[in-house]
């Protein structure tokens, strides 16, 4: 056949494939981000709500972490799983700001919308960002204020008032005293040289009041399977001597199918007697020791328990590698995969053991460990979701206080920087000619809407306090930001609402990363998943397909 001058129409996708593409692609993806941004913005600040959220297995969390709220959402678009990404992210390096990263991603997309509707560039919006989130991070440094003073108590003090602002926003703000203590007690517990927050263990015992949770300055886990004569073991030691084993110390069944052949009776005690002296062997081993204390990662029987509770020597076995983990951190020693040549220098020791009830639980404590750099925090409350939330809550206050005693560095928060940063970029922005004036001041608008939520949420008059704001850093206040005792503003820095500033440089760069991705990407191609073979692999009518078999 003659095409003539025309080209055949090349198909090269599958049937089925949707192709979407241009500025109302790029504008479609923004309108899908600010939908999860939407979403967010009631749970940020002292005064958001939670959300409750019902997985498909009916599973039900009560939440106002962003990164906890945007993993269990199920988005699927996919653009607007950008903004999940960044939350994670943020939660992973600074443990807080999931929330405000999101929203602020979502609002430096609405204020780019306008321009791309107008037929500027998506390529000269993200070199405008670009410019914005450089000065910014620039101003952040400039402004942050270092508040080492090289004592013990001022760093203390420092620690306390960044982990109390990273609770405001949380559940157990009315108990923020309380637990303030208790999130600066567990991370100065930890080796200054790495801080590894996993070795901050995190046991959840439901029943009680939140403030029935304790700090121990060791290692506590819940009681291990247990076989008879285990409650006539001695459950309090003072400076016991530990040991820790990889070893099984039971007698073991036989495999299936195993079979023995004996020619008389004397050769089957033999054999009966040789399994028991084998592990008896290895129990007067372990006594020898002269531990107080076994631990083993493996099952510690019924011959083996009683026979240290008649001894006087308490044993847990099948502890969880990661409890006994912590052990070997907080006491000293070395885990044994033997019984024999087990040295002294092998044993651990720590002031106080006890077994202690925890409301419905038992549980085992080591206290006063001489090599502690761990440390556990049990947490009680009513109800499972409120425990949850409080372990979520707790986590984003451990990693703020390990961010700050990284590094000592803070800004005021409730909406101060990012004021001030947002009054810089206005400066600016007048101070250069073109398309990015507009858009360096687009960014700085985008920065008031942490300030304007946090009135929002808290029932204020945005447009009034904003004014203020505005009027306030126009004067040089350079601290001054949301104050939700007098529901006005004030200077946030001499009222200690301090943050790392770590935390606003990780969430500028993220948030605009973020928005410059979903503005490069102008078209999106969905593959559907066909639900038969590929189009022209189907059987001609009355045939058979390949690998058909034979009527």
């Amino acid at each position: 056949m003659n095409f003539g001058n025309r080209t055949p129409t090349i198909v090269v996708l599958k049937e089925g494939t949707d192709a979407s593409q241009g500025r109302g692609q790029i504008i479609s993806n923004i309108n899908a981000c600010i939908a999860i941004q939407e979403t967010l913005k009631p749970t940020l600040g002292p005064l958001g709500s939670d959300i409750l959220i019902v997985t498909s297995n009916q599973k039900t969390t009560i939440s106002n972490d962003g990164a906890t709220i945007l993993k269990l959402l199920d988005v699927v678009h996919p653009a607007a799983k950008t903004l999940v990404d960044i939350s994670r992210a943020q939660d992973a390096e600074v443990g807080d700001g999931t929330t405000s990263v999101t929203i602020l991603a979502g609002e430096l997309m609405k204020e780019a919308k306008p321009f791309l509707e107008e037929g500027i560039s998506p390529h000269l919006i993200q070199k405008g960002y670009r410019t914005a989130v450089r000065l910014a991070v620039d101003k952040v440094n400039e402004l942050a204020v270092n508040v080492s003073s090289g004592t013990q108590e001022s760093t203390r003090e420092m620690l306390e008032r960044c982990a109390k602002t990273a609770m405001s926003s949380k559940l157990i703000y009315n108990n923020s005293v309380f637990f303030v203590k208790m999130v600066v007690d567990a991370v100065l517990s930890l080796d200054r040289n790495d801080l590894d927050d996993k070795l901050i263990g995190i046991k959840k015992v439901a029943g009680g009041s939140m403030e029935d949770s304790m700090f121990v300055d060791g290692v506590a886990f819940k009681k291990t399977f247990s076989y008879a004569g285990f409650e006539q073991q001695p459950k309090k030691f003072t400076n016991p001597k530990i040991l820790s084993l990889n070893v099984e110390l039971e007698l073991k069944a036989e495999k299936d199918n195993a079979e023995v052949r004996v020619e008389n009776v004397a050769d089957y005690q033999a054999i009966v007697d040789a399994e028991w002296q084998i592990i008896l062997n290895k129990l007067n081993q372990v006594e020898e020791t002269g531990a107080n204390i076994v631990l083993s990662k493996l099952p510690i029987g019924d011959l083996a328990t009683q026979y240290f509770a008649d001894r006087n020597i308490f044993c847990a076995g099948r502890v969880a590698a990661g409890d006994m983990d912590r052990v070997i951190k907080a006491v000293g020693g070395a885990i044994q995969s033997t019984t024999t040549d087990i040295k002294a220098e092998y044993l651990g020791s720590c002031d106080l053991f006890e077994e202690m009830q925890i409301g419905s639980e038992r549980y085992n404590t080591f206290r006063g460990c001489p090599q502690t750099k761990t440390c556990t925090l049990l947490l009680r409350g009513g109800a499972e979701q409120v425990i949850a939330e409080v372990e979520r809550s707790l986590h984003d206050a451990i990693m703020i206080v390990k961010r700050a005693l990284q590094n000592k560095i803070v800004v005021a928060g409730g909406g101060a920087i990012e004021m001030e940063i947002s009054k810089y970029l206005r400066d600016y922005s007048k101070t250069i000619a073109g398309k990015q004036q507009l858009i360096i001041n687009a960014f700085a608008k985008a920065l008031e809407v942490i300030p304007r939520q946090l009135c929002e949420n808290a029932g204020f008059d945005a447009i009034e306090i904003l004014n203020k704001l505005r009027l306030a850093h126009s004067k040089g206040e350079k601290w001054f930001g949301v104050d939700f005792e007098t529901e006005s503003i004030a200077d946030n820095f001499a009222k200690f609402v301090w943050e790392p500033a770590l935390v606003k440089i990780n969430e500028l760069t993220s948030a605009t990363e973020a928005t410059n991705l979903i503005l490069s990407v102008d078209e999106t191609i969905t593959n559907k998943e066909s639900a038969g073979p590929a189009a022209g692999m189907m059987p001609p009518q009355g045939g058979r397909g390949r690998g058909m078999p034979m009527q």
